[in-house]
Parts: structure tokens; sequence; C-alpha cells
């Protein structure tokens, strides 16, 4: 009996599999090692790589292996492993954060795979060129997290100038503009307290940045622009801009609860009422 059951399961796999390839476009298919313990961890790591259209994981409990199918054009390997890392789960490429493995129900802590300290008997020569190598390829993930995020945030300060102009026609350009440099990230170039944060504030800022371009009337880009930069505001205290930035504050500001806002500039320019009252508000932290 037991031989037949593990022969519907592996029917059952394979034609889930099927499905997955006649959705997804372009299918790619990897299997790769990921760990585990129960049936709780199949639901959570298939749910963590899932992506509807884009990505599907397929994960065995007994084997600790996962069959993802992917659109290489819209994702990859890494970005999908990284998710699955993101909620508690190792793989032989990323290890998860130790609060997320943590946070894991105890039925689903599985042991985790030590990893082997080099050799202490290798030359310095060779450790040296190592942790330059090292240095270097962080300098360049740096260097291209920042370039890329630099976009985002620009777009973002442009479009807090045109409110402060209370120009709904320019915000509503800008936040196009916003919406597609977020849309341009590719999250395989994120570091890994990056990609947490972008991961939890993406979909928000996806959201309300189209709102803004499709809203109308100035008011309602104001009200979706609040809830923006708590999240642009989020997403800065982890990365890098290339100069100061002011945290900045309203108490009138969303029905009288306050709203806070970044700018580049120290002196306060309210995008919240413009001309009306342009100076209302004052710098609540200053980002360096």
């Amino acid at each position: 009996m037991k031989s037949i059951s593990k022969i519907l399961i592996a029917i059952a796999l394979l034609l889930s599999s099927l499905m997955c390839d006649a959705q997804i476009k372009n299918a790619k298919t990897e299997t790769v090692k990921i760990y585990g313990n129960c049936d709780m961890c199949i639901s959570a790591i298939q749910k963590a790589g899932n992506l509807k259209k884009v990505a599907a994981v397929t994960w065995n409990k007994d084997t600790k292996m996962a069959m993802l199918t992917y659109n290489p054009n819209k994702t990859n390997k890494d970005e999908i492993l990284k998710r699955i890392a993101l909620a508690g789960y190792d793989s032989d490429f990323f290890l998860a954060p130790d609060d997320a493995y943590n946070q894991l129900p105890g039925c689903c802590q599985y042991e985790r795979v030590k990893k082997t300290a080099p050799k202490m008997e290798e030359s310095k020569m060779k450790m040296d060129s190592t942790e330059h190598s090292m240095h270097s390829m962080e300098s360049n993930t740096e260097k291209q997290e920042m370039n890329q995020l630099k976009f985002v945030f620009d777009n973002y300060f442009d479009l807090k100038d045109a409110l402060v102009q209370t120009d709904g026609a320019s915000a509503s350009l800008k936040s196009k503009e916003l919406l597609n440099a977020i849309k341009a990230i590719k999250m395989e170039d994120l570091s890994m307290d990056v990609h947490i944060v972008w991961m939890a504030v993406l979909k928000n800022l996806q959201e309300k940045a189209k709102n803004i371009s499709d809203a109308k009337d100035v008011a309602d880009q104001r009200n979706h622009f609040i809830s923006l930069s708590k999240d642009i505001y989020s997403l800065m205290k982890v990365a890098k801009y290339e100069q100061t930035v002011y945290h900045q504050f309203c108490p009138m500001a969303n029905g009288g609860k306050g709203a806070n806002w970044l700018s580049k500039e120290k002196d306060i320019e309210n995008p919240y009422y413009g001309s009306q009252m342009l100076s209302c508000g004052k710098t609540v932290e200053t980002l360096k």
C-alpha cells in the first residue's frame, strides 16, 4: 500500500508540475535542496516561492528536494530562494535569517546544516586575495544597489516637489516615473537587509504610486502620498543615499493625525498643503 501511495503522490506532483509549466511562459525548471521537516513546511515553502504565472515551487519533505519552475524573463532561482529563506528555510544557496528560523513552529524547525570554516593552513596570500575579492564583490553589490534605489528615491523627491507646488499633472507624471523605477529594481542585486524591507513594502509602493498617477485631484494624491512616504522611509533607513535626507512631520496633515515625508532640503516645504501652509512642520530625524 505504501508503494502505491508513493506512486500516487509522484503522479500528483508530476501533474501539478505540468499544470505550472502550462501557466508559466518560457518555463525553466531547476532542482535544488531546501531544508524543512513536515507538511506545514511544504505549504510554507511553496507559498513563499510561488508567484502567480511567474514561479511555482514543489517541495518533497522526504528528499528535501524542490522543483523550481519559473519564467526566466521575470525572475530567477536566486529571487525564489531568497523569498524562501526570508520565510525561515535554508537552501544550499541562501541561509534564512536567524529570527525567521526562530519564528518557525517547533515541528518545522529542522536541523540546520553546519557550515565548515576555511582551513587554517591556507596561505596568507590566498586569504588576502580572497578577502580582497570579497570586498570588491561587496562594494560592487552596494554600488548596484545604490544606483538602482537612487532612481526610486529621486523620483520620490520629484513627486514630493510637485505636491509642494500643488501641481497635480506633474505629480501624476512623476508618480508614473516612480512606478517605472520601482518595477525596474532587480531584487537579486539587493543586499539581504534591504531585500527584506523591499519585499515588505513593494506591493504598497506599487499600489500607492499607481493611485497617485491615476488620481485627478491633488487632495487624493496627497492622501496616497502619506502611505507611500512611510514605505520610502522604511527603505531609506536600511539603504544608502548619496546625501543627507530629512524626515519631516506636519501635525495638521491627515485630518489632524499628522503625516511625515522625506526631503533633501532642511527647510520645511510642506507637500500636504503647499503654499497654504508651506512652512508648517518640523524635522524629526536626519538620515545620513
